[in-house]
């Protein structure tokens, strides 16, 4: 029979166990996070100063990786499209989904129809999309070979295969795979701003365009800023859409630093190299993030 010391003690236990569950739940997830995420990106780095060719070693080298990495053409290249990528893609598909949010906003027939429409493109896979945008635009294939047998012989359009513009396709496929979701972003913010400041604004006899440009649009500057910062992470991980679409050429004329990466991890067995380039993306997400976290609790912190 347990005595009452251990009756009074049960109730405490089961109390803390409570108050605990919580940190017990998360701490699983909180670990592997822990180790696969933080620990490899702590091995990643610690790589980059090293001599690894085909397998790591662990002997530090200094920065003769990174002074390799930035004296590669290719690297330059993939650097470059990516500054050219991410700059077009996240400007035009917050342009786009912002006039999308704003059409839908104004209550139209079919608002259900055309929302689903928009925004399944992000349902797809970027292997998906690639592969479909790469049928479209194949000049033996595609809307070239279509337009041309309609009797327009003198129409182009060959950007998929001429290295100079191969960048833009992949943006072209990007914009179109991402815009649904920056306006379902802009669609729900639309649909949170306080109706009474519109109404004011209507009856002092605003246009619907000063309304919008005035007032609604200011009001979503937070949601201008979550749109970029999603848009930029989304724009620095690409990869499968490149593969896909283009296969990161001619030669390497689209190339990006994430199949920059992977060509040299993987296929040219330099992990060192393939490390330096990815501390490189690493500090690209960081000079985005940074500010972006330190925005968002100096607000939290002001407010």
């Amino acid at each position: 029979m347990p005595n009452r010391a251990q009756e009074r003690g049960r109730p405490k236990l089961l109390d803390r166990l409570a108050e605990r569950l919580p940190q017990i739940v998360v701490a699983p997830s909180f670990l592997l996070i822990l180790v696969f995420v933080y620990g490899f990106i702590i091995w990643t780095g610690y790589v980059s100063f090293t001599k690894s060719k085909m397998l790591p070693v662990y002997k530090l080298d200094g920065l003769r990786q990174y002074t390799r990495l930035f004296s590669m053409d290719r690297w330059d290249v993939a650097y470059s499209n990516l500054f050219v990528f991410a700059s077009l893609f996240i400007i035009v598909a917050i342009i786009i989904g912002c006039l999308l949010a704003v059409l839908l906003d104004q209550h139209i027939r079919a608002e259900g129809a055309l929302r689903t429409i928009y925004l399944y493109p992000m349902a797809i896979s970027f292997i998906v999309t690639g592969t479909a945008w790469k049928w479209m635009l194949n000049p033996s294939l595609g809307l070239e070979a279509y337009f041309q047998s309609l009797g327009w012989e003198s129409f182009s359009f060959n950007w998929i295969v001429d290295k100079d513009m191969s960048i833009y396709v992949v943006v072209i496929a990007a914009v179109w795979q991402a815009s649904g979701f920056v306006m379902a972003l802009f669609l729900s913010a639309l649909r949170s701003v306080d109706q009474e400041i519109i109404k004011a604004a209507y009856l002092d006899g605003a246009s619907n365009t000063r309304i919008y440009m005035g007032i609604i649009l200011p009001s979503m500057r937070p949601v201008f800023l979550s749109a970029f910062v999603i848009l930029s992470h989304l724009a620095i991980k690409s990869f499968d859409l490149v593969v896909a679409l283009t296969g990161g050429g001619p030669g390497y004329a689209s190339t990006l630093p994430a199949n920059f990466m992977y060509e040299m991890t993987f296929r040219r067995n330099q992990i060192g190299i393939g490390a330096a380039s990815a501390m490189m993306m690493l500090a690209t997400v960081a000079a985005i993030m940074i500010p972006y976290l330190y925005s968002e609790l100096r607000g939290k912190k002001n407010g």
